[in-house]
């Protein structure tokens, strides 16, 4: 059961009535993004001065999440930190953050890209095909573009990792392209962890595309070595054939192919040792 929500212009469900009333105060409310499955709903917000915001929500019970609300609170509250230390150029930046009567919310700059894995718009197999797609279109960027994009993701987990932090949970979808000024944001980094730490939930959060195999298995240890999984994956996701991680579709040179294959390995000891040593041996192919 679901009731519909009218928040100014904007009209979307939610599962049970929620006082969202204190967004009217920021200003226009132009968007809404709700049919994500981590808790959250977020929305885009034109203030007096004429500046966007992007609010993210926890604390109203979404149509598509299955979890306690309350524990979605609490995740979005335990992200600003992971936020505030990652501070960095290629991080969407967060500006504010504050308790609402019944939840939290996160303030972003507004970064005016396309996410990449829209599921809920191009699912799959309109991700792939359909020019419209942001993933379609993405893969039609000049390999010197997408090459320039990974650089900016390699290097924020590069700076993450000195920083001490493991990503949980990137994919895809965390990516965001501006397709006019060629510039990549990292967004949706709530799940990343200081340190690293042992696999208590079997399969982790993410996308199976992404995945190391430690990443499914209850016990294992997650940490650097994860990450350089978890790039690699990145690598194949935009210049190769994802999943098929053959030399047939990859779309960039050799050399550069068998560093993201060594950067897959399953077996973990064969990986390179952190996401610095991996971006140490791509750039030395870039060159």
């Amino acid at each position: 059961m679901t009731v519909t929500v009218r928040l100014q212009a904007q009209t979307f469900p939610l599962r049970a009535s929620h006082d969202l009333t204190w967004l009217e105060g920021m200003g226009e409310v132009f968007d809404v993004f709700w049919q994500q499955d981590s808790g959250n709903i977020s929305f885009g917000v034109r203030l007096e001065d004429g500046s966007k915001k992007f609010v993210k929500y926890a604390g109203a019970e979404t149509v598509n999440y299955e979890g306690n609300v309350k524990e979605a609170v609490l995740r979005l509250r335990q992200a600003i930190p992971v936020y505030e230390a990652l501070a960095h150029q290629s991080l969407v930046n967060l500006v504010n953050h504050f308790s609402t009567r019944d939840g939290y919310a996160a303030v972003f700059e507004w970064f005016e890209g396309e996410n990449l894995h829209p599921h809920w718009s191009y699912p799959p197999p309109a991700k792939y095909t359909d020019p419209a797609s942001p993933y379609y279109r993405y893969r039609q960027l000049s390999l010197d573009q997408r090459l320039a994009s990974l650089d900016e993701i390699f290097a924020f987990h590069a700076f993450a990792e000195q920083k001490g932090f493991v990503a949980v949970d990137f994919y895809d979808g965390s990516i965001m392209y501006n397709f006019e000024s060629g510039t990549t944001r990292i967004c949706d980094i709530d799940l990343y962890l200081k340190g690293s730490f042992v696999n208590s939930m079997g399969r982790m959060w993410g996308s199976s595309r992404f995945m190391s195999p430690e990443e499914f298995e209850r016990g294992a240890i997650i940490d650097g070595i994860t990450n350089v999984f978890n790039m690699g994956a990145t690598a194949f996701g935009l210049l190769g054939g994802e999943l098929d991680r053959s030399w047939a579709k990859w779309e960039a040179c050799p050399e550069l192919y068998e560093v993201a294959l060594k950067a897959v390995e399953p077996e973990r000891e064969r990986r390179y040792s952190s996401v610095a040593e991996f971006c140490e041996a791509w750039n030395r192919q870039r060159i």
